[in-house]
């Protein structure tokens, strides 16, 4: 079979089929799959079809407008975008260590995201895929089947996600759109009253989150040669990682591995993440595809996200979530580290570590701290970087002497896993689709493999001008009378 990775022979001899739109996911998205006569796969390709341009939004607002500005990018991972800013202003402010009160209210709020969108995505999104199977009925195959069938799941799922975004809320001071983390620090700092209000559901929400690893982990075990097999495909991997070596969701250095886990490069300092990341822009999508520098755009793709920093850190620093960490990449032989699917798996071990932090940070008396902002020399640049829910997430600034930004980069987690997306949905076409008639149960299979990811679509776009348009005057009855076309 003939599969292309950028242009199909003789395009104009194919037959053209798309999933569109993108269901279950965050964001405007769609597939395309090119078919021959035999209903073979010529090609496969996800695009972005939305176009958000925040980085030049930004150009002109003065630099602490920056941290509540740029989270309207997303509804469900903005604490993500807000933390990120706030890094990145903490250079420009000469921050270079924040106070006690400050670092820990801010790794709250980020646990807080962690757990609220990892809860989300997985019995929201996920879990009817899972449930009830990639090609069952698609009336039934929605949270509302599963709160019909497995009401006891779905109820865990609101919980979890609904006391994420109660931490959200203390700690950011809304749950959606919050603006405590400040240039250099945080604007507020935790009540008695608060932390009380959360302590008192913290116990319920660690078990909630062991049922929830548990849970993956029988579906594994049940379909074993599913779940492994599925959309698999070998990618180099990128996340930030703690000194010594522990998953650090909030801070930490650059660590990358090749496809045979050898280590690229480790503990780089992430403000000078453009001397081992570029970005290649194509002409059929508004997201960008990044790469390692030294491998070059045609082989320096990679993958990020919870897969890679479950499997990318030495420990986990909370004892269930390892314990669930050593398990998983001793399950069958290690089987499951490389399978698509257990982005699932990895994601839930991530969710019960968010929740043992929450408890652990709720019973330190910093929180209530009044020291709460610092600030240094003088800077014109700034980078934050960042583990997203989706993976590693990068904000970049420069400040003129007016305190106005002149230039902002960002690269968001679903930017990362671009090129690793497209290769899941074309190991699943080569798996499910290829010689086939196409069925919505067969064209769900790329979804999933889509959905595996979690992808933030909104959130990714970013490439402005660089996608061709296409004009087209068409008559009453749909017939084209002209078309207009503009390359990149």
């Amino acid at each position: 079979m003939s599969f292309e990775l950028e242009t199909a022979a003789h395009p104009e001899n194919l037959r053209r089929v798309a999933i569109e739109p993108l269901s279950r996911v965050e964001g405007h998205g769609k597939v395309t799959l090119l078919l021959d006569e035999y209903d073979r796969v010529q090609q496969a390709r996800l695009h972005i079809v939305e176009f958000r341009g925040f980085e030049k939004f930004v150009q002109g607002r003065p630099f602490w407008e920056i941290p509540v500005m740029v989270q309207r990018l997303c509804g469900i991972c903005p604490v993500s975008h807000h933390l990120a800013a706030s890094k990145a202003m903490d250079q420009i402010v000469g921050a270079t260590q924040l106070t006690p009160t400050a670092e820990k209210l801010r790794r709250l709020m980020h646990y807080g995201q962690i757990l609220q969108s990892h809860a989300l995505h997985f019995f929201h999104l996920s879990s009817p895929d899972l449930l009830f199977g990639f090609d069952s009925d698609r009336a039934r195959r929605n949270i509302v089947g599963v709160a019909a069938a497995h009401p006891d799941i779905a109820r865990q799922g609101v919980l979890l996600r609904k006391f994420g975004q109660e931490v959200i809320r203390v700690t950011a001071g809304k749950r959606i759109h919050g603006t405590s983390a400040i240039p250099g620090g945080v604007n507020k700092n935790l009540s008695q009253e608060e932390r009380d209000f959360l302590l008192a559901d913290i116990y319920p929400v660690i078990a909630w989150s062991r049922d929830a690893v548990q849970l993956i982990r029988r579906l594994f075990e049940q379909n074993l040669s599913l779940y492994t097999s599925f959309g698999r495909f070998r990618a180099h991997t990128l996340s930030l990682i703690r000194a010594d070596g522990a998953m650090d969701l909030y801070h930490g250095g650059l660590r990358a591995r090749d496809r045979d886990g050898h280590t690229l490069f480790d503990h780089v300092e992430y403000d000078h993440y453009w001397d081992y990341v570029f970005e290649e822009v194509k002409s059929w999508s508004y997201m960008k595809f990044p790469f390692f520098r030294s491998l070059g755009p045609e082989q320096g793709w990679y993958r990020v996200g919870p897969l890679t920093r479950v499997t990318q850190c030495d420990f986990i620093d909370t004892p269930f979530a390892e314990r669930e960490r050593r398990e998983f990449l001793a399950f069958d032989e290690g089987s499951a580290s490389g399978a698509t699917l257990a982005y699932h798996w990895a994601r839930m071990i991530e969710m019960l570590h968010a929740a043992e932090m929450i408890k652990e940070l709720l019973h330190d008396d910093d929180l209530m701290g009044e020291d709460l902002v610092t600030s240094g020399t003088r800077q014109e640049r700034g980078v934050g970087m960042i583990e997203a829910p989706r993976g590693t997430l990068i904000h970049h600034y420069r400040v003129n002497e007016d305190d106005l930004v002149v230039r902002a980069n960002l690269i968001v987690s679903t930017t990362h896993n671009n090129q690793a997306m497209n290769e899941a949905i074309r190991a699943v076409a080569r798996q499910y689709l290829d010689g086939r008639k196409l069925s919505e149960g067969l064209l769900n299979h790329i979804e999933v493999a889509v959905r595996a990811f979690d992808p933030c679509l909104s959130c990714a776009t970013h490439a402005l001008g660089k996608m061709p348009l296409i004009v087209e005057l068409l008559d009453a009855g749909g017939v084209r009378l002209d078309a207009i076309s503009r390359d990149n």
